[in-house]
């Protein structure tokens, strides 16, 4: 049971045994309602561990070049995790919870998306080194045997 639920079970306990009058029922209503709104807004803990990992997760992306290779996935990270601390602000916990492993999630997306442009990218340039060194081979004209030490006299 939470302590707000607690808290409202031993005020409403109280309020019968000394037989509120109907101002003080109205006041412990009152104080029942925003304990019970209370409890709903951080009905978990903390998401602390959440929030650093996709700061570090989107850090990374951005360090790799993810914008240049995968610039959706990036903003798409930066804004979650921008929601993510409002609401962790805000004391929505499980709602920063989730923004931030979505924030993470995309995030590594871009990341994966980097390395996946990067890898293409060499790969690239390994075909058009190996183009150029068929076509060198294409040009150069063929030897017409041994010409080694000796050979050239009559």
């Amino acid at each position: 049971m939470s302590e707000a639920a607690i808290l409202i079970e031993r005020f409403i306990g109280s309020t019968k045994r000394a037989a509120c009058g109907l101002r003080t029922a109205g006041v412990c209503a009152a104080l029942a309602t925003s304990a019970l709104a209370l409890s709903g807004c951080a009905s978990g803990p903390k998401p602390s561990a959440e929030l650093v990992r996709a700061s570090t997760l989107v850090s990374e992306a951005e360090k790799n070049e993810a914008q240049r290779y995968a610039a959706a996935d990036l903003q798409r990270a930066r804004d979650e995790l921008s929601q993510a601390q409002t609401a962790d602000s805000d004391r929505k916990y499980d709602e920063a919870r989730s923004l931030a492993e979505k924030a993470a999630a995309d995030a590594d997306l871009a990341s994966a998306r980097t390395a996946s442009g990067r890898a293409r990218q060499s790969a690239n340039e390994v075909r058009r080194s190996l183009d150029t060194l068929r076509q060198q081979l294409q040009q150069s004209p063929a030897p017409s045997g041994n010409t080694g030490p000796g050979q050239d006299r009559p």
